[in-house]
């Protein structure tokens, strides 16, 4: 069969390594396709520039508008990032009649009901799974290989920046600004970080997991964001001698009434396997029923990571060519008119553990008024650390780990421990969670 023609928007470091993996796996995709999938027009903002992939055989123009609006292209790949330009061109393409692919996270958790209703009207296929994960087949597994099972969970380490500072920071004892800078360096954070280490691009990710895991819309506004640039040295060193190592999650789970979306420093137990996943890679667990918890891990981001799943979306959109537009793979795992209207339930209904540090007066009584506070509150207290000062200090650590309880009740707590006259500055709070 003649070959499919694919037009890409970006040539940069994904775009490239896109190309680079069809042309270097070509027999193996055709095989698996059924037909060759060949670049034959991508779009550049600098058509000049050197590349990293081969454009021999490319039509490169700086004209994203010219690729979409171009007749002989059957699937447009979109690369180039943001919301705007992106969500313009994702659309003019699928009025055109063209399948899209693209790795925009971003774009699809905050305006993928809108593109995926749009698709549906024109009868053409959206593949994101590069979306989230990087080359991980996330999407794929909960949407098709969990078809048959009811999600009660999902939680996963979906940034490797943030993964990666607080990796170093229990290993190495480096303090949170240092290691920044050390990712900055090494390009795994941008010269902005913010989408990284305050858990925005996490969020966007955790959107989209989660509307395939559980069946509803898009709803990226109900995330609870929160990052990890108040985690000190200290805290990865006391939560390493409770047992727990700090990892940034983002988690979505049934809470009674509703689902809960959050993405926040949490402690993890030690032992378990989503606490031993380090440095810039990424992992998400999935408890099912029946299946149980399944872990699955992989690089989240990088050329080729990236590029797998661009591929591998590509593949399945020709695969569903001779396909009626409702025999199809649902875009978000459940047919679009039974999405379920289960509500986001806020933070304040969250239940969970809590690691607490408070820096406190190194006098009598302080410890018992922390600790009559929670009781008074219908906290339970799991383990207590005071540390000594330090030498010169006026204050002393204390370091509390509790039993489950919601989030507005741990809240009021908190409120009433800082009010103490013997407390200086604000609670250190982390979110704890056995997952198992």
């Amino acid at each position: 069969m003649d070959p499919v023609k694919v037009g890409v928007l970006g040539l940069g470091t994904v775009g490239g390594g896109t190309v680079n993996l069809l042309e270097r796996n070509r027999d193996e995709i055709t095989r698996r396709a059924g037909r060759p999938i060949d670049v034959v027009r991508a779009a550049a903002r600098h058509p000049d520039r050197p590349r990293t992939c081969s454009t021999e055989n490319i039509h490169l123009d700086y004209d994203a508008q010219a690729v979409v609006d171009d007749p002989s292209i059957e699937i447009v790949v979109e690369l180039i990032g943001g919301e705007t330009l992106a969500k313009e061109l994702i659309l003019r393409a699928i009025d055109n009649g063209k399948h899209v692919v693209t790795a925009n996270k971003a774009l699809i958790a905050l305006h993928g009901n809108e593109i995926f209703s749009r698709a549906r009207e024109k009868g053409v296929t959206i593949g994101f799974e590069a979306a989230v994960a990087g080359g991980i087949p996330i999407i794929k597994a909960v949407r098709e290989g969990l078809v048959g099972n009811r999600i009660e969970w999902l939680a996963g380490i979906i940034n490797g920046t943030s993964n990666f500072i607080l990796t170093e920071m229990l290993y190495a004892g480096r303090a949170f600004g240092d290691v920044l800078a050390e990712a900055q360096r090494l390009g795994y954070a941008e010269a902005d970080p913010t989408f990284d280490v305050e858990g925005v691009d996490a969020a966007h990710k955790l959107t989209i997991l989660a509307s395939i895991a559980f069946g509803i819309p898009l709803q990226f506004d109900k995330v609870f964001m929160e990052g990890i640039g108040q985690i000190s040295t200290d805290d990865v060193a006391y939560a390493s001698e409770l047992g727990f190592r700090i990892k940034h999650l983002g988690i979505c789970r049934r809470e009674g009434d509703g689902i809960g979306l959050r993405v926040h420093p949490t402690l993890l137990p030690e032992r378990q396997l989503l606490a031993n996943v380090d440095g810039v890679m990424n992992a998400v667990m999935v408890n099912a029923d029946p299946l149980g918890p399944t872990l699955y891990y992989g690089a989240g981001a990088g050329a080729e990571p990236t590029a797998s799943a661009v591929v591998a979306d590509l593949v399945d959109v020709v695969r569903e060519f001779t396909l009626e537009p409702e025999n199809r793979v649902p875009y978000l795992a459940f047919q679009s008119h039974s999405l379920s209207d289960e509500p986001v339930v806020g933070m304040d209904a969250v239940e969970t553990a809590y690691y607490l540090r408070v820096e406190a007066q190194d006098e009598p009584g302080v410890l018992a008024d922390i600790t009559g506070i929670l009781s008074n509150a219908g906290i339970s207290i799991e383990a207590v650390i005071q540390k000594q000062p330090a030498p010169g200090a006026e204050t002393v650590p204390v370091i509390l780990l509790t039993h489950r309880v919601r989030e507005a009740r741990m809240n009021e707590a908190c409120e009433r421990i800082e009010a103490l006259e013997a407390i200086h500055g604000s609670i250190t709070r982390i979110r704890v969670e056995a997952l198992l």
